[in-house]
Order: C-alpha cells, then sequence, then structure tokens
C-alpha cells in the first residue's frame, strides 16, 4: 500500500538571536491509509514540529529541509496559494486547545461551511446541510439546532469533536491530531479516542496521533515513532513496543507512566476498623452536608454545583477528590480556600466556619492554607521575577520586609522542590511547564501550611515531568505532613498519593473510602466507569477494558 505521508530525512531549525535552534534532526516516517501512527516523546522532542511540517503551518523563522510527500506531492516546495489546496482536502488538523482553534463570533456551522465553501463552489444552503450531517456524525446532540450555537455553548469534549468535524469536512486522507485528549476528564477522551477510531474505520483516514499520554497510545495507535532531541529513537508496531521497548528513552518513558493500584499510600487498618470511615484525631477540614449554589440570573434558579457533602481531612492525611468536569471538584477547593462561598450545611477549616464567615475574621487564617492552581504560568505574575512569586505570600502576612528579607527561606524553598536557587532570577516564561509547577509548589509552602490544596496540579504535563513533580510532592507532603486535598480527574495519580478518595459526580458524594478499596473494588457505577475509562500502558489489557467500558455503558 503506497503511503499518504511519506517524510524523508525532515531537518528543521529556528533562527534565534543566537544560535540557530534544531527542533528536527534527520526524521523520517511513513504513514499508510486508514493507520494510526503516533508520535510520542517529551515537550520540545519535536512532535508538534514535524506534524506542522506535513502542512507547513511553521513560522518564517524555520528553515525546513529533507522531504515530505503528501498525496505526490512534496509540501516542502510548494508555494502558499499551492499549499491553501491541499490543507483541507489532502491534509487537515486537529489542534491541542480546540478553545483557542475555534472562532469565538461565528457559529460553529458558520466556521464549517467558510471550510467547505473556501474549497469549492458550494451554495450556503449545501454548506449549512454539509454542516449539520458532519456534526451528526462525530456526536453532537440535536446537529439542525446545535450547528447555529457559538464554541462558548458546548463543553470541552463537544467542542473537540467539532474541531474533528471541521477537520474531516473535505474529507482529507491524513488527520495531524496534536494532543487531541489532553486535559479532558478520563470519560470524555475516551468518547474522543471512540471517534477517533469510527473516523479511521468509517473515513479510511489516516491519523499522525501526536501525543505524550501513553495510555491513549496503547487505545488507538497501529505504529508508534518515539522522538527525543529531535530525533526517531524508535519505531514499532504498537503491542511490541510495549512488550519489548528496545531504546532506555522508551523504557524509561514507559515507567514514568503512572498506574492503577501502582502504589497504596493507606496503612494496612487495624482489626475490626472501618477504613472508610471518618478519621478520630481533629479533622483540619470538615464537611456535613455541605452545598454550594452559584445564584442564577432573575427570575432563573441557581445552579447547585455542590449538593449535601460530607468529608473530613486529618491533619498529615491526604484526600483525593476526583470526578469529571462540572462535578464541584474546584468548586470544593475554593470553598476550603474561602475563595467561593458555600451556600449551606457546615464547613470547618482549621476550627473556622465557612458558612457564612466574614473575610476579616477569616484572614488571619489564610497564612496557613497553601494553594497550587492548575496552570502557574496564568497563577504567576509575568512582571516578577520567581524569586520574587515565591517571596510574595511571605512579604503579604508580614513574615518578611522584603525579597532581600526574604531572601534565604526563597533559596531553601527553591531548593526543597529541586530547583537551583539560580532559577530565582528568572521571570515564569523562561521556565518549562513542570519547573513552573514546582515554583508553583514552592510559593504555596512559602508560610508552611497546615492544609494543601492542590488542583490538577499534573494535568497537562509531560509523563516524565509529572513523575517529578508528584515526586517532589511526596517527598515534602511525607516530610512537613501537611494535610492535602489533591483534586483530580487522573485516578492513576491521585492512586499514587492519596490515603483516601472521594469521588463526586453531578456535585454529590458518590463514594468514599481507602485508596485501596476505591480502586480494587469499587462500589458505586459510576467510580466502576470512571475507573474503565483510564486508558493504561498496555494494548492487549487496553483493548480488554474497552469491552468492559462498552458492556457498563450498556
Amino acid at each position: 500500500m503506497s503511503a499518504v505521508v511519506d517524510i524523508r530525512d525532515l531537518h528543521v531549525a529556528f533562527a534565534t538571536d543566537a544560535e540557530p535552534v534544531r527542533a528536527v534532526d534527520g526524521v523520517s516516517l511513513s504513514v499508510e491509509p486508514g493507520q494510526v501512527l503516533a508520535v510520542v516523546g517529551e515537550s520540545g522532542s519535536g512532535k508538534t514540529v514535524t506534524g506542522k511540517a506535513i502542512l507547513k503551518l511553521l513560522p518564517e523563522t524555520a528553515t525546513v529541509s529533507g522531504a515530505v510527500l503528501l498525496a505526490g506531492k512534496d509540501v516542502v516546495s510548494l508555494d502558499r496559494r499551492a499549499m491553501r489546496a491541499v490543507r483541507g482536502r489532502d491534509v487537515a488538523m486537529v489542534f491541542q486547545e480546540p478553545s483557542s482553534a475555534l472562532n469565538p463570533v461565528y457559529t460553529v456551522g458558520w466556521q464549517i461551511a467558510e471550510g467547505l465553501r473556501a474549497h469549492g463552489e458550494v451554495s450556503k444552503k449545501e454548506a449549512r446541510r454539509r454542516a449539520v450531517e458532519i456534526l451528526g456524525r462525530v456526536g453532537i446532540p440535536d446537529p439542525e439546532t446545535r450547528v447555529d450555537h457559538y464554541p462558548h455553548q458546548f463543553s470541552g469534549g463537544q467542542k473537540q469533536r467539532i474541531v474533528i468535524a471541521m477537520a474531516l469536512s473535505l474529507g482529507p486522507k491524513v488527520i495531524v491530531a496534536d494532543e487531541p485528549t489532553t486535559a479532558l476528564d478520563v470519560t470524555v477522551q475516551a468518547e474522543i479516542l471512540d471517534l477517533l477510531r469510527r473516523v479511521r474505520r468509517e473515513f479510511g483516514t489516516a491519523i499522525v496521533l501526536i501525543t505524550h499520554n501513553m495510555g491513549v497510545v496503547a487505545d488507538l495507535a497501529d505504529r508508534v515513532a518515539v522522538m527525543y532531541q529531535g530525533k526517531v529513537v524508535e519505531e514499532a508496531d504498537v503491542r511490541e513496543l510495549f512488550a519489548n521497548p528496545r531504546h532506555e528513552y522508551t523504557r524509561a518513558l514507559l515507567e514514568a507512566v503512572p498506574r492503577l493500584g501502582g502504589h497504596v499510600t493507606a496503612e494496612e487498618p487495624e482489626q475490626g476498623t472501618d477504613p472508610t470511615a471518618e478519621p478520630a484525631v481533629p479533622a483540619v477540614v470538615e464537611a456535613r452536608d455541605l452545598e454550594i449554589v452559584y445564584p442564577g440570573r432573575i427570575g432563573r434558579q441557581g445552579f447547585r454545583a455542590v449538593d449535601r457533602a460530607s468529608f473530613a481531612i486529618a491533619p498529615g492525611e491526604v484526600l483525593g477528590l476526583v470526578g469529571e468536569s462540572g462535578s464541584g471538584k474546584t468548586t470544593i477547593g475554593r470553598a476550603i480556600a474561602g475563595l467561593t462561598r458555600a451556600s449551606g450545611g457546615s464547613l470547618r477549616v482549621l476550627g473556622h466556619e465557612m458558612v457564612g464567615f466574614r473575610e476579616r475574621a477569616f484572614r488571619p487564617l489564610r497564612a496557613r492554607i497553601g494553594f497550587v492552581f492548575q496552570d502557574p504560568a496564568t497563577s504567576f505574575n509575568p512582571l516578577l521575577t520567581i524569586a520574587e512569586c515565591v517571596a510574595e505570600p511571605l512579604i503579604v502576612h508580614g513574615r518578611a520586609r522584603d525579597l532581600a528579607d526574604a531572601r534565604r527561606r526563597v533559596d531553601e524553598l527553591l531548593d526543597a522542590v529541586h530547583l537551583p536557587t539560580s532559577y530565582g532570577a528568572r521571570y515564569p516564561h523562561e521556565l518549562s511547564g513542570g519547573q513552573r509547577q514546582r515554583a508553583s509548589l514552592a510559593r504555596a509552602l512559602a508560610l508552611d501550611p497546615e492544609l494543601l490544596i492542590a488542583d490538577e496540579p499534573t494535568s497537562a504535563l509531560d509523563v516524565s515531568v509529572q513523575a517529578r513533580v508528584l515526586e517532589v510532592f511526596t517527598e515534602l507532603q511525607e516530610r512537613l505532613r501537611f494535610a492535602t486535598l489533591f483534586i483530580s480527574h487522573d485516578l492513576a495519580v491521585v492512586g499514587m498519593l492519596a490515603d483516601r478518595i472521594a469521588v463526586l459526580y453531578h456535585g454529590q458524594l458518590v463514594e468514599m473510602g481507602a485508596s485501596e478499596q476505591v480502586l480494587g473494588d469499587p462500589r458505586d457505577a459510576y467510580t466502576r466507569r470512571l475507573l474503565a475509562s483510564v486508558p493504561v500502558p498496555d494494548p492487549v489489557e487496553q483493548e480488554r477494558r474497552r469491552e468492559e467500558l462498552r458492556a457498563l455503558q450498556s
């Protein structure tokens, strides 16, 4: 079978003020019709640059050599006009973040129709009909109505489906999917992977899947190419690669993947004790029938985000809070930190009642609570150096007069999270994602908090970077013994860290217990479905789990 994409000795370098940066160094890959080729590796390995080279979407600072043969044409040598004819018809791209790929001021139907009309004489009526048809085929409910909706009116998973629909609208021979499931809930991720599998089967489209998630690779790919520092270090059939990885970097990548039940932190319960019982010692956080309601617009009922949830966190304990987007996880975390108002029931944090609390009374307690945000890039002030960001809580709470006074403590914190103290002089954008997340952890621990709230701190990190951040987190938690609310949708990560796990579904706490019980013998149907949705880095096992998930959904 002739390849739909044939990359031969591709080199890509970017011009900088210093020496050129070589992003891709002699890559050769091919993709056959209907095949899924996964290109994996850490950030900076050259995955996305290789994918964008297929569509010639690289910036003007890029110097490209080699050949990228697409439907018999060498993309490298085509001019802009010729490339416009190729994009969409021969190759299309699904970008990592659908919110930034969709135009917020146009309806999704208009955006799909725009691609159809740009490539041929298609009437408005025919373009709309085809937009409705393709939205229905990718699983958007009520496509005749939703075709006139705007991107903000769709969930994250639905927006990803719309981006896939746009890519499919002109029937391309190959789709380049760049991290199509990053930061999606495991249940939504499973739906998107099923959709991509159906795209290959029904449309016969080849897929170049760019990802760092080895579970997604095991679930979808036929072949795998592993990239490291711009080179392909290993390429093999998916089952062969997972069963017998040959390159040491591939082995390290697979070893870094968190596995369900891979680590148990809870101690064996004493004879006759109930491992799901609330801790006997005075709790750092105690919620009883907690309710959080967001007020609605005039004449509309409010939205109940949390509905009669009861739980407790003991000193030194890690409670994992899991569930899909919209289940109320982050709302609970923000309510504990005093950033969202609790509406009813009781929520006691460090002995202070949070229902109806007054900011002036709660302010002294803020120094005893640390918060690690999901995206450190947006939680850091870009105008401050890392040292100034870490020192900020010390200065605000009167522990230090200025940065010079806090410098010793800042250096201790950076050292504790395994960052060189010289990084204190850098700005947030000069650090990698994993380094920023570790700096964020250092800032959260600056005041020696008794309670730490970590909201999805590893959701968008590479597996190896995620592993290093989790190692640092575990080491600090064991040494400092602060209580932790760890919020995540990744059950494998939560299983590595948490003593107990609480599962939220539509604002209700449907299951809570020791980590090994919840992960090994879940009692609620939703928890079982959540566990079955987690892709594991083993193609044979993942195929079995896929069938199990279908059975649970039927």
